[in-house]
């Protein structure tokens, strides 16, 4: 017998999911058997439900924004035995469910889940947490650090690029030793972003081509705090173009280990939490994840 859980945060972003789960459950029931309904009421109450009750399903759903997914699979990734995953989008930006395609009207969202496409997808490993957008600190973590919950619902993706500029003034870079494989760098910056999909802010913005499958992570590092060097990496894609050497640094790689001084706040996923030193691993197509019409994969 199929059983699929939605895990649903009501609380999430402009999520309306609320209004619509019966609809939405009785849709999946053209292929699963049994759809169970979770309903969280606070922060971990989903992590919670997947450590206990994970194996009893084939299909996990999570039902809202960028931190209900983020908490939903840093529960999801330790996990020998790791159900299918799938999205629909609840929150504000929806980072990662647009980087796989999911169109960001539920119950349109629920007939992609219906379509059956599965992907295996690259997650992001920073110690012992997980992430599937991008790992990033300095100018980054102000932004995240700076966004008004409130005007973030309103504006949504605006107000991440609003409080980006009005960030960049006096900022003082820091010091950043990265190691790799692919590059090293020993010397000063304001940002580094690395990426693992292709949205930030509900916008394609640092890695607008990047591969959910390669393994690799795309790493942007901006030196100078210079309002002209951010815009050019956020509003024009710079990666399209990247230059060599100079003020602005783009790699990819698999692994790499940094330490900046002084220690930086780590930004992961939109969720600030632990510092730098850090060391992170691209895990390769690790999560089985169904997508929709899928522009962050290469065909």
């Amino acid at each position: 017998m199929q059983r699929a859980v939605i895990i649903l945060n009501p609380a999430a972003g402009k999520s309306t999911m609320v209004n619509q789960i019966g609809i939405i459950s009785d849709k999946l029931k053209q292929r699963y058997e049994e759809v169970v309904i979770y309903t969280t009421e606070a922060a971990g109450d989903g992590a919670a439900y997947i450590g206990k009750h994970a194996s009893e399903f084939d299909l996990i759903i999570g039902a809202g924004g960028d931190g209900t997914v983020h908490e939903l699979i840093n529960a999801l990734c330790p996990l020998e035995r790791r159900p299918l995953f799938a999205i629909l989008p609840g929150g504000t930006c929806n980072d990662f469910s647009r980087a796989i395609g999911m169109n960001q009207d539920p119950l349109l969202a629920v007939e992609q889940i219906l379509a059956n496409q599965v992907k295996q997808v690259d997650v992001g490993k920073s110690g012992s947490r997980y992430f599937l957008n991008f790992w990033g600190i300095g100018l980054i973590t102000l932004v995240s650090n700076n966004v008004d919950s409130d005007k973030k619902e309103r504006f949504g993706k605006l107000s991440y690029y609003i409080s980006a500029a009005q960030s960049i003034t006096g900022f003082e870079p820091f010091s950043l030793k990265i190691k790799s494989a692919d590059f090293d760098y020993d010397d000063t910056a304001c940002l580094l972003v690395i990426g693992n999909g292709a949205f930030t802010g509900g916008m394609r913005t640092f890695f607008p081509e990047t591969d959910l499958e390669d393994g690799k992570f795309d790493v942007l590092i901006i030196k100078e705090t210079s309002m002209e060097l951010a815009w050019k990496a956020i509003a024009l894609k710079l990666t399209n173009e990247m230059p060599e050497g100079g003020a602005i640094r783009y790699f990819k790689t698999g692994k790499l280990s940094i330490e900046a001084s002084p220690g930086q706040e780590i930004d992961c996923d939109g969720e600030i939490g632990d510092r730098t030193p850090d060391e992170l691993e691209n895990l390769k197509q690790y999560l089985s994840v169904l997508v929709g019409d899928f522009p962050g994969f290469r065909n």
